[in-house]
């Protein structure tokens, strides 16, 4: 049986289909941080001496559900926030602090909208509503090939690795 959460964690779209971005994912728990992970436009962004950093928010609801079962929900958003790196600045001169965001990426899992369970919508700093990513986009396939749990990469969120594998829902990737 596939588990909805609640409408006030559900993603919300625009008549004509576009993704209306969740302000509060800031509120959302916080799975990982990465650092030159980023690839695509974001990543041309940020520059090489700077890789940029990814950090991944999903909701509380959905969290929860997989802390319970090793699963995604039904109606799961799981964000992707990509900051510039800064390497020096105030009295740091050599490791990299986060800079400004250069985007937000959404996974979001509603069986009902998408074919594969899963789109990807990308917002663009300023734009409160995004049209859903091409399935023919490379993020689908990679998803679907490296994704350890259901297209996702709980294999790069600590907290989250071994709840999958205690759970049996973890993808050897």
């Amino acid at each position: 049986m596939t588990t909805i959460l609640a409408a006030a964690e559900a993603p919300r779209y625009t008549a004509d289909g576009r993704m209306i971005r969740p302000d509060d994912y800031r509120e959302w728990v916080f799975l990982s941080s990465g650092l030159g992970m980023t690839y695509g436009p974001l990543k041309a962004e940020a520059g090489a001496a700077n890789p940029p950093f990814d950090n991944v928010f999903v909701t509380r609801q959905a969290y929860r559900e997989f802390m319970r079962t090793g699963t995604w929900p039904d109606k799961t958003m799981l964000m992707l926030e990509v900051r510039g790196s800064i390497s020096k600045g105030s009295i740091n001169q050599s490791g990299h602090f986060q800079g400004e965001r250069l985007g937000l990426e959404v996974h979001v899992k509603d069986e009902g909208r998408f074919p594969g369970k899963w789109g990807f919508f990308g917002f663009r700093d300023g734009e409160n509503a995004a049209k859903a990513i091409p399935a023919s986009a490379s993020c689908y396939p990679c998803h679907a090939e490296h994704g350890a749990v259901d297209t996702t990469f709980v294999q790069f969120y600590p907290t989250l690795i071994d709840v999958a594998k205690s759970k049996g829902t973890l993808q050897a990737k």
